[in-house]
């Protein structure tokens, strides 16, 4: 594989992984960080001491100008995305009833409304190259829902819904779109629930445990790839069995 991979949020976890697994398999990597400068810069020494070509850019991926910016400082540094992976995300949960506007805003811009102006900016260019890879990083709670995650799972299910109308939108332009949705995955975010809830949640779960965030990278190695080439408006599912 070669070409530029943008993964957002690729300072840690999940896209920490994505980042490293795509620079694996040859594409140089630009590491999109909303503040955690020195943990991208961690993520972009590593694959630079493997060999491979890397670099940070901060941006608030939720705001039309910062992607802007994003896109064209990486096209100036690295050359045109030629797969995005959407995988910046937060929670701020709460009861709908509790839940505040704010609340509500926070998450659906960065989890929603990043992944169509993350999309609509790296389509140009792929549009014109008639190839592109688009995987936007969702969630099981996208697909059944979570108690006290309305904004976050309504976020999530909006990803999935977008996915499908891209995939049919640019599909005749050699540009596949996918979602992959994650159950529980071993990350900070999962580490600061503690020992009781995610052992709760590991029994819940047909293969016992936890995923790692490398088990989601995996899947998304594959979909970049030339293998994956017929693949396209699906959302596949990592969750070790949770929601059998």
């Amino acid at each position: 594989m070669s070409g530029v991979a943008l993964v957002t949020g690729a300072s840690r976890g999940i896209g920490r992984a994505i980042a490293l697994q795509l620079a694996a398999d040859g594409c140089a990597v630009v590491v999109n960080f909303a503040s955690s400068s020195s943990k991208a810069d961690e993520v972009v020494a590593e694959i630079q001491a493997s060999g491979g070509s890397a670099v940070a850019i901060q941006a608030d991926v939720s705001d039309p100008d910062a992607v802007a910016n994003l896109f064209s400082t990486a096209s100036d540094e690295l050359g045109p995305v030629t797969v995005l992976v959407n995988n910046a995300g937060i929670t701020d949960d709460g009861l709908v009833l509790r839940m505040s506007p704010e609340q509500w805003d926070r998450v659906v811009n960065t989890n929603l409304r990043s992944v169509f102006l993350c999309t609509k900016a790296a389509l140009r260019s792929m549009l014109r190259a008639k190839s592109g890879r688009i995987i936007n990083i969702s969630s099981i709670s996208g697909i059944s829902g979570n108690p006290g995650q309305g904004n976050y799972a309504a976020a999530k299910a909006g990803v999935i819904g977008f996915t499908k109308s891209v995939a049919k939108e640019v599909g005749s332009r050699g540009i596949t779109v996918n979602a992959i949705a994650p159950g529980f995955i071993q990350t900070d975010m999962t580490d600061a629930l503690g020992e009781a809830v995610t052992s709760a949640v590991s029994e819940q779960v047909a293969l016992g445990r936890l995923g790692l965030p490398e088990e989601v990278a995996s899947a998304v190695g594959y979909l970049a790839s030339e293998g994956a080439s017929y693949i396209t408006g699906q959302t596949i599912v990592i969750d070790g069995g949770l929601a059998l």
